[in-house]
């Protein structure tokens, strides 16, 4: 195709359209200057006119459509016609094709070399030109350039190895640490692509005539299968070698941790394995150190629930408890509790299995029980280290807790996690564990209780009406204001994944013990407390949390009935 060109230089053209001032145009030519980026990002960046505009603006003097990449399917198949090296460093991606020709999607129209650059590598088929969004295809990118590919074609390779060696050859192999190995180029495609897709745990699992690579992304997992299953032990093999294990040992389960540089972002791995009947099950938790701690205010936690959680954990003594379920972002509340607290003026010490985050100036100490060095021997030293705060990863038995309580009791302020379904069973949890009711009456402060669930993805976001029997389970939740509430569903996009959510956000339960509740914890009256609590003024229960948040279109009626059926089954 003939590039097309614009008749005036682009700066001049917005002036003389009146989308900017000639003083506008000045100062961002200056800006320019100094940064050295291209004028319509120095515009954007300046917040003279929005990336929409800029785009919308020169497809009309160009006489190409602007086309909404998120609304448009696109097969993996098409936009593999352009290699990723090529499409991310053009800025450019295949949305459809023929025997004659490609429509191309660019953020730069009026990129003349790219441009040429992409006539030469799609020859002899013509170019159709279309503007679309930078941000849309950079998303488009990271959901259709997967690794899928790459994993595909090294397992293969891998499994023709397996079958021409002997195992003794291939151990040396697996074990080298340069990475040249076929086993190790596999398992950086499987961490790159779960980089990518943003997930927070990948699952390796053997069966019989097959090796499932899954992972969990936004709090569901998604199902890879290779049929070369005989290389799931070259995969454990490398992957224990990493985390410092034991490789000669199948039998047991074993823990590991490592760290990953990839695709600029420092990963820390924590690593299960387990012996099943095909081999060894691994867990690996990817934990994103390059995006640092979230706060308190980042986690999703309302304003006004904030604030009080803020009152709580700067109280001089007293414990605060944060639970849910594994994965519910239970860590994440409190290491945004830890770099609010963090001071010069404080001291700080953490018991933690394993320690997840390193923070500057807090004392972190990492539980090893083949030592025993337990929660309760590190808590009742971490006593005599003259702290201000404590905090304990995990109330695990009697003893910690008995010990937690008292250090509650005697000045220090005492965060810690418990695995329990709602912040009110989890008082009475404590005293089920064997702390006395007048311990726990006396020490315990406030009670966070969270969940996580999925976002709608704001750009396929869509009116929703809820069926029949939603509205009997919303109207039982939320009374008759039900009946008038809307609702947002995602229909599914490139976005997205077609999924129709994007990211998580927590929904939260806080519980601040009053008078009536601690009476009622010390004598051990169970149906009093619960009584008390559920009549507190600023108590709302996890499901009407969740329920506000589906009538605001963050998140959806399913998330919300399934979160609901999650607290019940669980109760």
């Amino acid at each position: 195709m003939a590039a097309p060109k614009l008749k005036m230089r682009l700066g001049d053209l917005l002036v003389h359209e009146h989308i900017i001032s000639n003083e506008q145009l000045m100062q961002a030519l200056n800006s320019q200057k100094s940064t050295g980026r291209k004028l319509g990002a120095t515009l954007i960046e300046l917040g003279y006119l929005s990336e929409h505009q800029l785009l919308e603006f020169l497809a009309q003097q160009l006489d190409v459509p602007f086309l909404d990449l998120s609304q448009r399917r696109i097969p993996t198949e098409v936009a593999s016609l352009l290699p990723e090296i090529h499409a991310r460093r053009l800025r450019a991606i295949i949305i459809e094709y023929d025997t004659d020709s490609v429509l191309i999607g660019m953020s730069d129209p009026a990129d003349l070399s790219g441009l040429d650059q992409l006539e030469d590598l799609l020859a002899p088929r013509r170019i159709k030109l279309a503007v679309v969004m930078e941000s849309q295809l950079f998303e488009a990118f990271d959901g259709l350039y997967r690794r899928t590919a790459d994993i595909e074609s090294f397992a293969s390779q891998l499994e023709e190895e397996y079958e021409q060696s002997s195992d003794f050859e291939l151990s040396n192999t697996f074990l080298d640490e340069g990475g040249d190995a076929t086993v190790g180029k596999l398992l950086q495609s499987v961490f790159e692509d779960a980089i990518q897709m943003r997930a927070s745990d990948v699952h390796i699992e053997p069966d019989e005539k097959l090796l499932r690579i899954r992972q969990r992304i936004d709090g569901v997992l998604q199902e890879n299968i290779l049929k070369e299953s005989k290389i799931a032990a070259a995969m454990v093999l490398r992957l224990k070698l990493m985390a410092g294990l034991d490789i000669s040992e199948k039998r047991l389960p074993q823990d590991g941790r490592f760290n990953l540089q990839l695709k600029g972002h420092n990963i820390d791995v924590r690593m299960s394995t387990m012996p099943v009947q095909h081999g060894e099950s691994v867990v690996m938790r990817l934990l994103d150190q390059t995006e640092g701690l979230l706060s308190l205010d980042e986690t999703g936690m309302p304003a006004d629930l904030c604030e009080r959680v803020r009152h709580q954990i700067t109280r001089p003594h007293g414990m605060v408890l944060v639970t849910g379920p594994t994965g519910s972002g239970k860590t994440t509340t409190l290491y945004g509790a830890l770099s609010e607290l963090n001071q010069s003026t404080k001291k700080i010490i953490t018991v933690e299995d394993p320690v997840e985050y390193r923070l500057p100036r807090v004392n972190q100490v990492q539980v090893n029980s083949k030592i025993n060095l337990s929660f309760s021997s590190v808590l009742r030293t971490s006593l005599r280290q003259d702290p201000d705060i404590i905090m304990v990863g995990e109330m695990r038995d009697q003893e910690t807790v008995e010990i937690g309580l008292r250090g509650a009791l005697t000045g220090h302020l005492v965060l810690s996690t418990l695995h329990t379904n709602d912040a009110i069973t989890s008082a009475l949890r404590l005293i089920d564990m064997g702390a006395a009711g007048f311990l726990v009456g006396s020490s315990l402060r406030a009670v966070i209780a969270q969940r996580l669930v999925r976002r709608v993805c704001d750009k396929c976001s869509e009116d929703y009406q809820p069926s029949s029997q939603e509205k009997i389970w919303l109207t039982h939740l939320a009374g008759d204001g039900a009946e008038q509430a809307s609702f947002k569903n995602g229909k599914g996009c490139q976005s997205c994944h077609y999924t129709g959510y994007k990211g998580r956000i927590g929904v939260f339960e806080l519980l601040e013990l009053n008078e009536p509740m601690m009476a009622a914890l010390k004598r051990d009256d169970a149906e009093a407390f619960t009584q008390h609590a559920k009549a507190h003024p600023h108590f709302k229960p996890l499901a009407l949390a969740a329920y506000e948040y589906a009538c605001q279109g963050v998140t959806s009626v399913e998330e919300v009935l399934r979160l609901v059926e999650m607290v019940e089954v669980s109760g």
